[in-house]
């Protein structure tokens, strides 16, 4: 499980040219949201933020986008940074190169900016050329909180956060129904401790 929530630095060679972790920027991390934008999750997401005063990065699913676009607009409007996750959320080892560049382009008319984090952390290291080539930022992430993991308790998952942070981590939650419950205990707990020991945090820029 370990290896899932902070990969390891094997992994993370395969792919020098991925944003996992920000380093040399002292006590800041970058939060981020996977899946949405979906109206309960997202809308909650969105009024906590701003309660904390944090802007945050959301890697969004081309057809929730594509559905909510009103969801979209607000992310903007509040400051927040934006980013393609394919889509349909295809992972790139259950499909054609083909479909899975189609897919990635489909969602960029409802996703603007240079940020794209690949559907379930999937990725061949020859498709990185081509991603290079689209996008700013191939963006992974250095905690992953596994809220969307059943199996975890509310409590496993804020642990997993609180454990693994350090200095320019990259935080990934997910703003979607499967995750909520977990999530919805999880990410203002983590906060509230994480200002408590002096981390600020910033958005990808775009």
């Amino acid at each position: 499980m370990s290896w899932k929530v902070q990969p390891p630095e094997v992994l993370r060679k395969l792919f020098p040219h991925t944003l996992w972790r920000a380093k040399g920027e002292g006590k800041t991390l970058y939060l981020t949201f996977d899946d949405g934008p979906v109206e309960k999750e997202t809308t909650w997401v969105m009024n906590l933020l701003d309660d904390y005063k944090i802007k945050a990065s959301f890697f969004c699913v081309g057809e929730n986008a594509d559905n909510n676009t009103h969801l979209m607009q607000e992310l903007l409007k509040r400051g927040h940074s934006v980013g393609n996750h394919a889509y349909n959320h295809l992972p790139a080892w259950k499909c054609s190169r083909k479909e899975y560049f189609d897919n990635i382009e489909k969602a960029k008319p409802f996703i603007p900016g240079g940020l794209f984090r690949p559907p379930h952390g999937q990725l061949y290291p020859w498709y990185m050329t081509e991603l290079k080539h689209q996008f700013k930022h191939i963006v992974m992430w250095d905690v992953l909180s596994m809220d969307y993991d059943a199996r975890l308790s509310q409590h496993d998952v804020l642990n997993n956060v609180l454990n693994n942070t350090r200095e320019g981590s990259i935080l990934l939650f997910h703003d979607s129904k499967k995750a909520w419950k977990r999530m919805h205990y999880a990410l203002p707990a983590a906060l509230d401790q994480l200002l408590k020991e002096g981390y600020q945090f910033k958005k990808l820029e775009m």
